[in-house]
This record gives structure tokens, sequence and C-alpha cells, in this order.
């Protein structure tokens, strides 16, 4: 019993000393074997790969993929015109070398964050301060992104280089810090409300006119319609007057007569009136009595 033991024994540490010189690397990561805190190799194929047992060797991995890093913070920065402005960014970086990035950064992805982050922050800040909050706003947004870009790689690509690539430089959100925000909107609402004001009391002042002038022309046609009805009013006044005159001419007693149902007409207008007069004797109603001279005679 003793002797199978010791060979279960035995073969357990063969194959613990088996397993710890075999190593998987996954193809989204960098194998890099250390050999007594040095270098040995960078394993940058996917699959299974061997080494010495520990101590002798180890292994760390370092992620391969596109990393992003996005602004921690939203310190003001200063304009060309000395305006305090808040911008989130966010960088697309990826290591490409990762012996010069263990070297001259860290031995992990937050090593290069942490680094990147500052480089990337002092490039936006030199950037801004040639820049107004205009050209910050307006389409020389992707021009200044493009200048931090180069700014950054110029300082991971220099003396020491830091095995990364910088793939993109993007700004998320700028504006204005709180304070100077709220400034900037009570000065567009007071000049939203000049603008109005304005516009109101111009519009105001072409209402009355247009009101004016529809009043001048409404009196102008009045007038105009009044002098032509009095004209047309007048000639048929004439020409009544003259068929009356041409009438009465031929017939003396029809005119009488016709004068006679005139007066009865107007003094008879209204139901309450009352006349107290002889009937007998008063010229009144003589074309009511049927006398010769009171109607034109029968032929």
């Amino acid at each position: 019993m003793n002797r199978i033991g010791l060979w279960i024994s035995s073969l357990l540490v063969v194959f613990a000393l088996l397993s710890s010189t075999l190593f998987v690397v996954d193809q989204r990561q960098f194998g890099v074997v250390y050999a007594l805190g040095q270098i040995k190799e960078v394993i940058t194929e996917p699959g299974l790969h061997f080494k010495l047992p520990p101590p002798l060797q180890n292994v760390n991995y370092i992620d391969k993929r596109l990393l992003t890093l996005d602004s921690p913070d939203n310190e003001p920065m200063l304009t060309a015109e000395k305006q305090r402005v808040v911008i989130d960014w966010y960088v697309r970086w990826r290591i490409t070398d990762p012996q010069a990035y263990i070297r001259n950064v860290g031995l992990d992805e937050k090593a290069g964050t942490n680094q990147l982050n500052r480089v990337v922050r002092n490039a936006f800040q030199e950037q801004i301060n040639k820049r107004t909050v205009k050209e910050l706003l307006s389409l020389k947004r992707e021009e200044l992104m493009d200048d931090v870009k180069e700014d950054v790689l110029v300082v991971v690509r220099g003396a020491k280089p830091w095995g990364v690539d910088v793939v993109d430089v993007r700004i998320t959100r700028a504006d204005y810090v709180d304070t100077i925000t709220e400034s900037v909107y009570r000065r567009m609402e007071a000049e939203r409300k000049r603008v109005a004001n304005e516009l109101r009391s111009t519009g105001g002042a072409e209402g009355e006119k247009i009101r004016a002038d529809a009043d001048r022309q409404r009196e102008v046609t009045i007038a105009n319609a009044y002098r032509d009805a009095q004209k047309i009013k007048g000639e048929g006044d004439a020409q009544a007057a003259r068929l009356y005159a041409e009438s009465f001419g031929r017939d003396p007693q029809f005119a009488q007569f016709y004068r006679s149902l005139e007066a009865y007409k107007s003094s008879f207008n209204s139901k309450g009136d009352v006349m107290v007069l002889d009937p007998g004797s008063s010229e009144f109603f003589k074309g009511m009595r049927g006398t010769p001279g009171g109607a034109p005679a029968r032929k």
C-alpha cells in the first residue's frame, strides 16, 4: 500500500509540474513570458504553449483588443478668450508592442489608461487654449480632435515609445461651466425678449399703418359712393319732375287731384293723428267729395 501511495503521489507531482509548463493564450490577449523578472518571450498567436515551471518562468497576459478611455473628470479648461468650458471626450487605443509597453508604461492596461489620460488631457488643454468657444462648437471641432490625436501620437511615439497606437479621439460634449451657462442663458433670454419686443412694436406700427390706410380707403369709397348716389338721385328727381311737369301740363285737373292724394297720404300717415274739420265747407276734402273741381272729368 505504501508503494502504491508513493506512486500516486509521484504521478500527481509530475502532473502538477507538467501542467505548470503549459498555458493557453486567448485570441484577445498577448502572452508575455518572464524569466527571473525579465521578458523572455511575447506570444501573439493564440493556442497552447509551453514554458519552464515557476519560479523559473511566469506568464502575464495583456489585452490586445481595441480599448476605450473615457474622460474621468469634468475639470474646466480655458479657451482663447479665457472662457471656462467643460468637455467630455473618449480615446480609442490598443497595445501594439507588449515589450515596449511593459518597459515604458506598466504591466497592465490600467497603467496605460492612467498615463494616456494625462497626455490626452494636456493635449486638449493646449489645443483649446488656441481656439475660441465658437470654433470649439463649430465645424472646426473636427480639426481640434485631429490636432489632439497628433499631439498624443507624438508623445506615445517619442524617445521611449509606449508600444501603443491611438486610433481615434472624439469629443462627446462641450459646454460652459454651470455658473457661466446660467449667465449665458439669461443673456440669451434677454436678447430673445428684446428681439420679440422689437418685432411686436414693428408689427404694431405696421398694423396701425394698414388700419389707417384701410379707414382712409373706406371713407373715400363711401364718399365716392354717396356722391354717385346723390348724382343719380338728382338725375332721377329731375327726370321725375320733368315727367310730372309734362303730365300735369297736359291735364291740370289730374295734377290737382294727384296733389290732393299726396296731401291726404301725408296727413293720414299715422293712425293716432286727429283732425277736426268740416268736410262740407273745407277745401281740403274737395277731392274726396267727387266734385268736378276735385277729380278729373270722365270722357
